[in-house]
């Protein structure tokens, strides 16, 4: 018997791998340009449109005029600076009563057995997804009655609503995947729970607090509509609500310039606050993506 020929098809030179990755890599960066231009364009934009004056404002012109009037405008408008302290503070006190009470709460949901477990973990994420105009009502009822009606502590109150159970899910998530060999080994040393929590856990959780921190200041600073309904007079009200009482000099002006130089500056916070976090924010994304 003869030996069958086996065929073997040619293999393809180097030089067509390497072009093939080139080509490759030419329409990764296409994708990644493409992607870029759509989310960076509008606040470009909007920059554009903010330095510009009159008629200028209808123009296509993607160069800026580079006129700040606008920005000096809002800087001497005091109902727009005491409406950014206003942001600020109810953003701070938001984000960090959140992460207090979300990181007791994860830790109890993730660490500790009790039959109810599964079932509070559902009701926080059923809670994390209501709509705002269905507790609207109720949430009214209730700030009016403790007297905290037209204060910023009562937007305080009402964030926690929402960021609470976001950043209780979001940190049971990752204090499940610490090894439970950490805790064993400190329960056997006699440490109670809180210690475990605030000796062990919390110095380990630095990325992903930052990163859930960051996300419950976001949402604390865009939020609008408990902050319209809730506060009523310019000094206690907040950012997104004194940019959407912008107003012309006449019932037929749009103030479109006022407007974009208005959302610049109250997005220009959380660009270089997600800047400074960055590396923080990605590592704790990341957490528990690898096992072992």
């Amino acid at each position: 018997m003869t030996d069958a020929s086996i065929y073997r098809p040619a293999r393809k030179p180097a030089a067509y791998y390497r072009m093939r990755r080139r080509i490759v890599r030419f329409f990764q960066g296409a994708a990644l340009l493409l992607v870029l231009i759509y989310t960076l364009f509008p606040y470009y934009w909007a920059f554009v449109s903010s330095t510009k004056q009159g008629a200028a404002l209808y123009r296509s012109a993607l160069v800026p005029a580079l006129d700040f009037t606008y920005y000096r405008q809002l800087i001497d408008n005091p109902v727009f600076m005491g409406s950014l302290l206003n942001s600020a503070y109810v953003a701070v006190s938001t984000t960090f009563l959140s992460l207090v009470i979300g990181l007791s709460a994860a830790y109890a949901l993730g660490r500790i057995d009790f039959p109810q477990r599964r079932a509070m973990l559902m009701i926080v994420l059923m809670i994390s997804i209501f709509p705002q105009v269905v507790v609207l009502s109720g949430m009214f009822e209730l700030i009016n009655w403790m007297g905290l009606f037209n204060r910023p502590s009562a937007l305080v109150l009402t964030y926690l609503l929402s960021t609470v159970p976001f950043t209780t899910w979001i940190l049971t998530t990752f204090i499940r995947e610490f090894p439970r060999e950490l805790e064993e080994a400190a329960i056997i040393d006699g440490c109670s729970h809180f210690r475990i929590l605030m000796k062990i856990l919390l110095p380990l959780m630095g990325p992903s607090l930052a990163s859930t921190g960051i996300l419950a200041f976001i949402l604390a600073w865009n939020e609008f509509l408990f902050a319209l309904t809730f506060t009523l007079t310019d000094e206690n009200r907040t950012v997104p609500v004194a940019i959407g009482l912008i107003a012309g000099n006449s019932r037929y002006e749009y103030p479109f310039g006022q407007i974009m130089a208005a959302s610049v500056t109250v997005t220009l916070p959380l660009i270089l606050l997600v800047l400074f976090f960055q590396r923080r924010i990605v590592a704790g994304l990341t957490a528990g993506a690898v096992k072992g």
